[in-house]
């Protein structure tokens, strides 16, 4: 059976795409379909297979054979010709993939084109590791000890659907360079640019069963790979709420070893100080509206120094009103839609909260035209600590920007959260950038910047903003398992 479609972008451009479950290298059925939706329009793409258990236990066990059967002893200079190929073929189709991404997503193509290329970037990057997982030797009581670095065996993975490819290879590269395979679940909102990766997985050699890519619903083949007793890891990026719950699956099934990148309300906190004022704003806006906001770790919560606030504000309304809301298509939109008439309406619920409480609507609060899922960029002032607002992850286009006095102050009422993800401080004062930075309780902290992430730094956050971290070799860990030999050098056997 084939499940072969061509998709039509609204700029005319044409894409092939398989849209079956990816197990074992080939394209297979599912147990029902799913509508893929576009947020730019609100209507549907296309239809893709989707798994419930059965198809998971059959993604499982196909990955399980391909660890046994060579993967976990393969030549680590074999998997990384097969990495720093499939990084070619992700070039090569950059503008499939791109387009599906804007297409399914709704994001900037522009943005998504960036999104692609950092997909390259980072299988090159983990494709370095294959030949460097090295353990030590270590003088123990007159043996000889070595430690090894070995792969868990087949890994999980859940993904989420504002960085449908990011996170996809955030998942898939660190696990392959360490030897182990994989059965990625995708957003069952943002499946297309995941199953056109998985044609190139294909096309660029990997063994059968090495990586399998799934759509369907988290509560179902989500919950069925969570709790899968032949899968010895689950990497997931997403909700807290939904954290718990593959945390609680962990356990109650084989113990499975977890990594969690989960919510976050970050602090963006600007001094008075600052050497370029214009700067921070341009920051600060990039740091809570791209992406619509539908970031994980967008400044939605930016406190600015009592004597420059009145300036900040305005300057910052003006930049904020010099992005275009609109087409993702097209070449000078900033903001595209929310990821579904769902997400518009939990974001517009909390902006009336925030008005019922007693914030100023400042900018924006509205809907934008009658087709598609857009929400003005808004922003709110007038906002105390104890506000809705300020509190939860709203996940979507709305800033509360408050005022603070001192070092101190400022300090206190960024770390009254309960997320740790990330944080921004803004100042000339080299002294006090590194103090604030050190007393934040966030697990990355820009300085005269926000949102740069990258495959080379690590990534992940305090408090019930998740466990472990991704990015950079830091992430190797959390694949592997290091076992302990000790050698009696003196036996006479």
């Amino acid at each position: 059976m084939t499940f072969t479609t061509t998709i039509t972008a609204p700029d005319g451009y044409k894409i092939n795409l398989n849209t079956g479950l990816f197990i074992n290298n080939e394209f297979v059925s599912g147990a029902n379909t799913i509508d893929t939706v576009n947020p730019a329009t609100g209507k549907v793409i296309t239809s893709v297979q989707a798994a419930e258990s059965k198809q998971v236990d059959i993604a499982v066990e196909a990955a399980n054979k391909a660890f046994h059967n060579g993967w976990k002893t393969s030549d680590p200079r074999t998997r990384a010709r097969l990495m720093h190929k499939l990084a070619d073929l992700v070039e090569r189709d950059a503008n499939d993939l791109a387009h599906l991404e804007t297409l399914d997503n709704g994001k900037p193509l522009t943005n998504a084109k960036i999104d692609v290329q950092g997909v390259a970037n980072y299988f090159r990057y983990y494709a370095g590791f294959c030949d460097k997982l090295h353990g030590k030797v270590i003088e123990t009581q007159g043996k000889l000890s070595y430690t090894v670095h070995e792969p868990l065996g087949v890994c999980g993975a859940i993904i989420p659907w504002n960085f449908p490819m990011v996170m996809l290879t955030w998942k898939i590269a660190p696990a392959i360079c360490t030897g182990n395979t994989i059965v990625v679940k995708t957003s069952e909102m943002t499946p297309l640019s995941a199953l056109k990766l998985a044609q190139l997985v294909k096309e660029a050699g990997f063994a059968p069963g090495v990586i399998n890519i799934l759509t369907g619903y988290g509560h179902i083949a989500g919950d069925a790979l969570a709790r899968h007793m032949k899968v010895a890891k689950i990497a997931f990026t997403g909700s807290v709420n939904v954290g718990r719950a593959i945390m609680k699956a962990a356990a109650e099934s084989n113990l499975k070893k977890i990594t969690l990148e989960l919510g976050g309300k970050s602090p963006n906190i600007i001094f008075d100080d600052v050497e370029n004022l214009d700067e921070a704003v341009f920051w600060a806006r990039f740091g809570m509206f791209y992406n619509a906001g539908q970031v994980c770790f967008a400044g939605s919560r930016i406190y600015v120094q009592e004597g420059i606030y009145d300036k900040f504000l305005e300057k910052f309304k003006a930049m904020t009103l010099s992005g275009k809301v609109g087409d993702p298509f097209a070449a000078d939109t900033f903001q595209g839609p929310q990821i579904s008439e769902t997400q518009l309406n939990r974001v517009m619920k909390y902006i009336d909260i925030g008005k019922k409480e007693g914030a100023t609507c400042y900018l924006g609060g509205n809907k934008v035209g009658n087709a598609g899922y857009f929400i003005e960029p808004t922003v709110f002032t007038d906002v105390t600590p104890n506000m809705t607002i300020m509190k939860e992850e709203i996940f979507g286009p709305v800033v509360a920007i408050s005022k603070f006095k001192d070092m101190d102050d400022v300090i206190a009422q960024a770390n009254n959260t309960e997320f740790g993800l990330a944080a921004a401080v803004h100042t000339s004062n080299i002294t006090r950038a590194v103090r604030v930075s050190n007393a934040l309780e966030a697990g990355s902290v820009w300085v005269n910047c926000y949102s740069v992430v990258a495959e080379n730094s690590p990534f992940g956050g305090y408090k019930q903003s998740g466990i472990g971290r991704e990015n950079g070799d830091y992430v190797l860990s959390n694949y592997t398992q290091v076992k302990a030999v000790k050698i009696n050098l003196s036996s006479k056997l």
